[in-house]
């Protein structure tokens, strides 16, 4: 038998596997090749500076899915963002909408309006890399929000609190950083921002026609008459202020720094406590969070600058790991890394589906406080379905990286299953430090059941039994405990 090196995966491959799964949903090994050869710094950089977004063509997918292009209800509309999130080459603005789609968190089950909310990932993609102020104005004039917090409803001579309070408590500041009179004035400040002929839309929305065009969206109007134009009193400072003049002093706080540095910590770097618990809790990294502030305020509030920071970091690289994949991340992850689509597909309606039954349903969060993530997503039947999906997608031996992982390995006419699943292992991503023994013992048990590897020569039964044994090993791995992690 020849004798192999126990990994294929050097240090920078490692690394760069690494930031691919965390601003995006991982790499092919063909794409590692490629991203080996290149400075992390400058790949990074490359990363922030998307350009446009490239992914399996719209018509083509509503061609194949002609419900999606209806966008009725939400489930139509979550299939399209995951087939972007699948195939775009620009992994990181699906990543950072998926980000901000759990903070800024609106649901179909209110909305009743697939559409809306397609329009608000398509504006987390435009602004979520832009300045905090441009975002935050953006989502409180989003038509699908307005309707999530009944903005529609405040009015300058009957104030409803819901917008007002919810974009200092869940969107921005956190609780403990403002007064139940900042909530008032902030909501005064937002009378008039409302929806463009609110009550026919409510009714059209209702009674649209499947086709020719589906669903018809919402738009957002200002209503000068409807807005309070008195002198009001917000953290401090006194003004007749408008929404964006809220806007302005809410993006200038410390406060506002910090709590967006924890949520792009909790979410790119190591799973957090949840949210409710930030006020009494400290960070896991108190000087992370603080080398992420001063950039905020560096940068004048730029997302963008902030995540170079991160990704940048020392506390970055060494958090290989250490957040638990949510369902969307998982679900994408597998399809994306295994080359699985790259057309239309039937599978993707059980992919959508099966990302709700790991509990978390894409446009349609529990509530505006999103989803309880990290340990929480995971459970007794959560694990089942991720294993099942994991499995049924890795053990297919007609998905390119498999075949691709397998001619990788082939260079060795014959592989111990000891090195085979130590080396796929590694290709996966996950390095030995990362391994529990456990894990490998019980994988390589399994496999020596049917003894050596055998590859033979391509287009031979020695490859094709090669290719099954290979597949079936990343389909455990797939299933392990470490794969549920990011």
């Amino acid at each position: 038998m020849v004798t192999i090196a126990k990994t294929l995966v050097s240090e920078k491959r490692s690394l760069m596997a690494h930031l691919m799964r965390r601003a995006g949903f991982g790499a092919t090994q063909k794409e590692l090749d490629e991203l080996e050869n290149q400075a992390y710094d400058d790949v990074v950089d490359s990363i922030l500076n998307p350009g446009d977004s490239n992914h399996l063509p719209e018509f083509f997918i509503r061609r194949f899915h002609t419900e999606v292009h209806e966008q009725r209800v939400g489930p139509w509309a979550a299939k399209e963002w995951l087939y972007r999130m699948v195939t775009t080459e620009t992994p990181i603005l699906e990543k950072i909408a998926l980000f901000w789609h759990g903070i800024f968190a609106t649901g179909y089950a209110k909305t009743n309006q697939a559409r809306a909310l397609s329009v608000q990932i398509d504006m987390f993609r435009k602004f979520g890399l832009g300045k905090f102020d441009d975002l935050l104005e953006e989502i409180s004039k989003d038509p699908a929000m307005i309707i999530w917090l009944d903005n529609q409803d405040n009015h300058n001579n009957a104030i409803n609190e819901n917008f007002g309070r919810e974009i200092l408590e869940l969107f921005s500041m956190g609780i403990g950083n403002y007064t139940e009179d900042d909530v008032k004035e902030c909501s005064r400040a937002f009378t008039g921002w409302t929806l463009k002929n609110a009550e026919y839309m409510s009714v059209r929305a209702m009674k649209d026609s499947i086709w020719p065009y589906g669903r018809i969206s919402w738009h957002y109007e200002y209503r000068k008459n409807d807005h309070d134009g008195n002198t009001k009193t917000f953290l401090g400072e006194t003004g007749n202020f408008n929404g964006q003049d809220i806007v302005r002093i809410i993006s200038k706080q410390e406060a506002t720094a910090r709590f967006v540095a924890r949520h792009l910590y909790d979410f790119f770097v190591a799973d957090e406590v949840p949210v409710p618990q930030w006020p009494y809790t400290p960070p896991k990294d108190e000087n992370a969070i603080q080398t992420l502030v001063d950039s905020y305020m560096a940068n004048n509030h730029d997302l963008k600058e902030v995540l170079r920071t991160l990704f940048k970091s020392d506390f970055f690289k060494e958090s290989t790991y250490e957040r638990v994949k949510c369902p969307a991340e998982y679900v994408a992850g597998c399809l994306r890394v295994s080359n699985t689509i790259t057309k239309p597909t039937l599978l993707m309606n059980e992919a959508e589906s099966v990302i709700a039954y790991m509990g978390q349903t894409l446009l349609n969060p529990p509530s505006v406080e999103g989803w309880h993530e990290g340990a929480e997503w995971i459970n007794s039947g959560s694990i089942v379905e991720r294993v099942n999906f994991s499995h049924k997608v890795w053990s297919n031996t007609n998905s390119p990286e498999v075949k691709d992982i397998t001619n990788r390995l082939a260079f060795n006419a014959e592989l111990d299953p000891d090195d085979a699943v130590n080396m796929c292992f590694n290709l996966m991503g996950i390095l030995d430090p990362d391994i529990e023994e456990s894990t490998k013992n019980a994988i390589v048990k399994h496999s020596k059941k049917k003894g050596p590897i055998i590859f033979g020569k391509a287009s031979t039964s020695d490859r094709k039994n090669a290719e099954e044994r290979i597949s079936e090993i990343l389909g455990l791995i797939a299933s392990s405990k470490e794969y549920q992690r990011v």
